[in-house]
């Protein structure tokens, strides 16, 4: 009965992998198939076809272009910058900004629940039966989930695949993970989706976009204002010495 049961567990544990493993695949596929295809070159070079296209078929247009973008997401393909760029390069800076967050936020999503449902729940019990720095690393997570979410979809340094991991990691609640996503990444696809708008004139100067204006000062230092702002509650809690402060 026990060697049954072993196998069922067994079983069970590698069908809770299978989509991580699936994503890890199409990554390392992807990363080597696709770096030509999702470039800054191949979207100046397929810029008056993709005009063309989206004049005649607006709607699929946009449709197709969120589809692909949750792909590249969920599956934590290269080209996600330049998803971005496209967005702000096709529909503008207010719809484009809108598809970008909205396909974003749904492949991170899909990559959250595979993680959470492969790996998550067995790491989070470890945690949970660990003592010392661990257990207090936890329980501080725990306790200001809202402000540490925000935070690490706020601040440019954290890469994006590790935003979408962490939390799953964590045992953090769909719904919470799915808002912090959602707005927490606004402001940075505002940022990239605004220098896509502008594409058309880099292509006719023929220059290239500068993706490393989020690091400039006029940009990066409100962004690190709303990072400030996203832990103010942490600040609180520790001042006071309370932990029902904003929880």
């Amino acid at each position: 009965m026990a060697d049954m049961t072993d196998g069922k567990n067994t079983g069970s544990h590698r069908a809770r992998i299978l989509p991580l493993i699936a994503i890890a695949v199409a990554a390392a596929v992807g990363a080597f198939t696709l770096r030509d295809y999702l470039s800054f070159d191949a979207l100046r070079d397929n810029r008056e076809a993709l005009i063309a296209f989206r004049d005649s078929n607006y709607l699929a247009s946009a449709l197709l272009f969120m589809t692909a973008y949750v792909v590249i997401v969920a599956f934590s393909l290269p080209g996600a910058t330049i998803a971005t760029l496209t967005g702000g390069f096709l529909f503008g800076t207010v719809l484009g900004a809108g598809f970008n967050v909205i396909a974003a936020t749904t492949g991170a999503t899909l990559i959250f629940l595979a993680a959470r449902m492969g790996l998550g729940q067995a790491l989070r019990a470890r945690m949970a039966a660990s003592e010392g720095l661990v257990s207090k690393i936890r329980k501080g997570l725990d306790e200001n989930q809202w402000s540490m979410l925000f935070f690490i979809r706020l601040v440019p340094a954290v890469p994006f695949f590790v935003a979408n991991l962490i939390p799953a990691f964590l045992a953090v609640p769909l719904y919470r993970f799915v808002v912090s996503t959602f707005f927490g990444i606004m402001p940075g696809a505002v940022v990239y989706t605004s220098v896509g708008a502008g594409l058309g004139e880099v292509f006719a100067r023929g220059e290239t976009p500068n993706l490393g204006i989020i690091f400039e000062p006029h940009i990066l230092f409100p962004i690190l204002g709303l990072c400030a702002l996203s832990l103010l509650p942490v600040a609180l809690k520790w001042a006071t010495g309370r932990k029902d402060v904003l929880k």
